[in-house]
C-alpha cells in the first residue's frame, strides 16, 4: 500500500503568557511552552481509515490542522500527497476534504443547491460529474429534498450531512473529519457512519477521523492512532487493540429487587465495576464468566443477564492511565 500521508517528528509548541498583570506584564512578561503536539511520527496509506483518538487536549486537532495546511508547526515535517500542506497550494487543496463539526463550511445564507453549485465553479467541476456526484450522494445521505433549503433553517443533523457531501463533491484523495457525528441523533449518525464506508470503498478515499464518539470509530476506520499529552501512545489495527482484551467481558445483571451489597461483594468472582438501580456491571475472565453466571443466578433474583465485550471507550482509557503510570 503506498502511503500518502508522512509524518516525521512533527511538533507544535504554544508560548502562552503567565503574568497576567497590565503593568508588570507589559514590561516584565513571563511566559510557559505548552506542547500541544511533542514528537509525532506516522504514515498512511491510500484508501485507509484512521481514528485519530485521545481525551481533550491532547493535540488531536492541533495535528490535524497542521495536516491540513490550516497551522504551521513548530518542527518536524509534514507531506500529504506528496504537498507540505502549509504551503496552501491549490493543486493540493483541490485534493483534500476538511469537515470539523463545530465549523460550517456551507454559507449559511446560501441553499445547498447554491453552495454546491458553488464548489463546483471553485473546484472545476464537470457538469456530468457534479449532477452524478450530487444525485449519487444526497439519495445516500436521504437529503434529496434539502437542497433548496437555506442552510441556516436546517436541523444540526441535515446541516451536518449536507456539509459531508460539499466537502467530498470534488471528490477528494483524503478526508479530514474532526467530530463529524457531534451533537447528531442516533439516525443520523447511522447514517453518516454508512456513507463513510461506502465512499472509502467506492473510491478508495482516505479518512482521518477525530471523534470522541466510539461507535464512529468502530464503524467506520480499521486503524487506530492515539495520542496522550501531545505524544503518540499507540498506532496499530483496531482489531489488535480490541483482541488484547478478549480474555475480558463485562456482565450487565438486572435483578427483580436490590441485592444485599454484602453477599454481591461476597462473589469473589469478577469485579463490580458499575452500579445503578437498574443493573449491575461486573467485568470478568472469560474463562471465569460461567462460574459468576451460575453464582449470581443461584444466590439472587435474576431477571435479565447480558455479556459484553469490553467497550472500545474502556479500553482507550485503560491505555491512558497505563501510559500516565509510566
Amino acid at each position: 500500500m503506498k502511503n500518502i500521508i508522512e509524518v516525521r517528528n512533527l511538533s507544535k509548541h504554544f508560548q502562552i503568557r503567565t503574568n497576567k498583570n497590565l503593568i508588570s506584564g507589559m514590561f516584565r512578561p513571563e511566559y510557559k511552552i505548552v506542547k500541544a503536539v511533542n514528537n509525532i511520527s506516522f504514515s498512511i496509506g491510500k484508501g485507509e481509515a484512521v481514528a485519530f483518538l485521545g481525551p481533550n487536549g491532547a493535540g488531536k486537532t492541533t495535528t490535524t490542522k497542521m495536516l491540513t495546511g490550516l497551522m504551521y508547526p513548530t518542527k518536524g515535517s509534514v507531506k500529504v500527497l506528496g504537498f507540505t500542506p502549509f504551503d496552501k497550494k491549490r493543486e493540493y487543496l483541490q485534493r483534500i476534504g476538511l469537515v470539523m463539526g463545530n465549523k460550517a463550511g456551507l454559507n449559511w445564507d446560501l441553499t445547498a443547491n447554491q453552495s454546491f453549485w458553488l464548489n463546483k465553479n471553485i473546484y472545476k467541476i464537470s457538469d456530468k460529474d457534479f449532477v452524478q456526484r450530487v444525485s449519487l450522494m444526497t439519495e445516500l445521505m436521504e437529503v434529496d429534498k434539502l437542497l433548496d433549503t437555506q442552510i441556516r433553517r436546517l436541523s444540526l443533523g441535515e446541516r451536518m450531512k449536507l456539509e459531508l457531501i460539499g466537502a467530498i463533491l470534488h471528490n477528494p484523495e483524503v478526508l479530514f473529519l474532526d467530530e463529524p457525528t457531534i451533537g447528531l441523533d442516533i439516525i443520523a449518525k447511522k447514517n453518516i457512519r454508512r456513507f463513510l464506508k461506502n465512499i472509502q470503498t467506492e473510491f478508495s478515499t482516505t479518512i482521518i477521523l477525530t471523534s470522541h464518539d466510539m461507535d464512529d470509530v468502530e464503524q467506520v476506520c480499521q486503524r487506530v492512532i492515539i495520542v496522550n499529552k501531545g505524544e503518540k501512545v499507540y498506532d496499530d489495527k483496531l482489531v489488535t487493540l480490541t483482541s488484547q482484551y478478549e480474555k475480558a467481558r463485562y456482565v450487565r445483571f438486572v435483578f427483580d429487587s436490590q441485592p444485599d451489597d454484602n453477599k454481591i461483594s461476597g462473589l469473589n468472582v469478577g469485579k463490580l465495576i458499575e452500579k445503578t438501580k437498574d443493573y449491575y456491571l461486573f467485568e470478568v475472565e472469560s474463562s471465569k464468566l460461567i462460574e459468576l453466571i451460575t453464582k449470581v443466578a443461584s444466590e439472587f433474583n435474576l431477571i435479565d443477564l447480558q455479556v459484553e465485550s469490553v467497550p472500545l471507550e474502556e479500553i482507550i482509557e485503560h491505555i491512558f492511565k497505563e501510559k500516565s503510570d509510566l
